[in-house]
Formats: structure tokens, C-alpha cells, sequence
């Protein structure tokens, strides 16, 4: 089932990623019992909801290494996946989550070291945390895309991208968002959702 996902998400992964994802699972799984990282009933279809829908983020992970944030990144969704994704690829790029709940955070630290993963977690509110200079940005069901555009226009490194997925309501968001925000988009189809996509922005700048 797992390798039906990973061409179903568009990224080719080795045995030896599938079974890093397969523990990240286990790792959230056993986390989720006392801190609600995912909602309990999405727990039976963890890899449709969730991880399929990480991995097909971390098809923009490019050939050569970057800096990539994810902010608000509560369990783990997208960061640590596509970070998972890095590993085999070694390329050296860099992860930063961004989380203020300090007991997600532990979850995260838990989950880099038993996986060997090269991202750091920073206990930060997004707001206050000083420019992070990011290559790519993501976030994954964290806020409009007007308040991320925001977030983007103070952490992303010149020229940066920020991908966004987004749900049944995207073009609304991108409707809201350009009246105070100009940017390039690129709207991607969902291999999750048929009526959600991957919103890809650079060049994000303030009216």
C-alpha cells in the first residue's frame, strides 16, 4: 500500500524511506494518545489523510540543498515528511520547524533523533521569531493564505518560494489575499483532493 502512495504522490523513495515513514507513523500513533497531534479518527487512515498528502509537497524539494521552514508544524506535517523524503536524497538541505506548543515540540525533537533528520525545532511564536531567510516555505492547515502571505513576506530568503496546500476553498483565499498581497502563483492539483491544490508563490510583497 505504501509504495502505491509514493508514486500516487509523484516522489520514488527506497525501502529504507518507506520505513521511516512507517515509524514516523508509530511514533505519532503512540505521541497521539496523550497530545492531539492529528485528530483521533484520522488515525485508521493516516497515510491517505495525512502522509500522502505531505509526500506529494516534497516533490518541490529541488536538486540542490536549501533552508526549508515549516511553520506552525504541529506533528510534523509536511516538515518532518519531506525531511524524511531529504535523507535519502542527501543533498544536504536543512529543515526548521517552527512550533510554540512545547509539548508538539518534543514529539518533533523525538522523531528527529530517532530518525536521524537534519531539522531543528524552534519554540517560537511565528510573529517574533527573527527572519529565517527560508528557501522554501511551507505550512500545512495553519492559517488564511492573506496571514500566511504575511508570514512569507518576513521569513522567506530572496527569491524564496512558499507552498501551500489548500482545500475546497482556495480560490476564495487567493481572492482575499490579493487585495492586500501581489505575488506570482502557480496552483497545483491535488493527488488528495480534487477540489484542493498545492498554491506555489514567490515574488510576495505587500500592497
Amino acid at each position: 500500500m505504501t509504495d502505491d502512495m509514493t508514486e500516487l504522490a509523484g516522489v520514488s523513495v527506497s525501502r529504507e524511506t518507506i520505513a521511516r515513514l512507517e515509524r514516523y507513523c508509530a511514533l505519532l500513533t503512540k505521541w497521539n494518545a496523550t497530545i492531539n497531534l492529528v485528530a483521533k479518527a484520522a488515525l485508521p487512515s493516516l497515510w491517505e489523510r495525512h502522509i500522502l498528502d505531505s509526500l506529494q509537497i516534497a516533490r518541490h524539494l529541488p536538486e540542490r540543498p536549501v533552508h526549508w521552514v515549516d511553520l506552525g508544524s504541529g506533528g510534523g506535517l509536511p516538515g518532518l515528511i519531506v525531511a524524511i523524503v531529504a535523507v535519502e536524497r542527501d543533498r544536504g538541505s536543512r529543515f526548521t520547524l517552527v512550533e510554540a506548543d512545547h509539548r508538539k515540540c518534543a514529539f518533533l525533537l523525538n522523531v528527529i533523533h530517532e530518525l536521524k533528520l537534519p531539522a531543528l525545532v524552534r519554540s517560537e511564536r511565528i510573529e517574533e521569531i527573527e527572519p529565517l531567510q527560508a528557501d522554501i516555505l511551507s505550512a500545512r492547515a495553519l492559517a488564511s493564505l492573506d496571514i500566511l502571505c504575511g508570514y512569507a513576506s518576513r521569513h522567506l530568503a530572496e527569491g524564496g518560494v512558499a507552498i501551500f496546500p489548500k482545500g475546497e476553498r482556495a480560490s476564495d483565499e487567493i481572492t482575499e489575499a490579493g487585495r492586500n498581497w501581489r505575488f506570482a502563483l502557480e496552483v497545483i492539483p491535488s493527488v488528495t483532493n480534487s477540489q484542493a491544490g498545492i498554491l506555489k508563490l514567490q515574488h510576495i510583497h505587500h500592497v
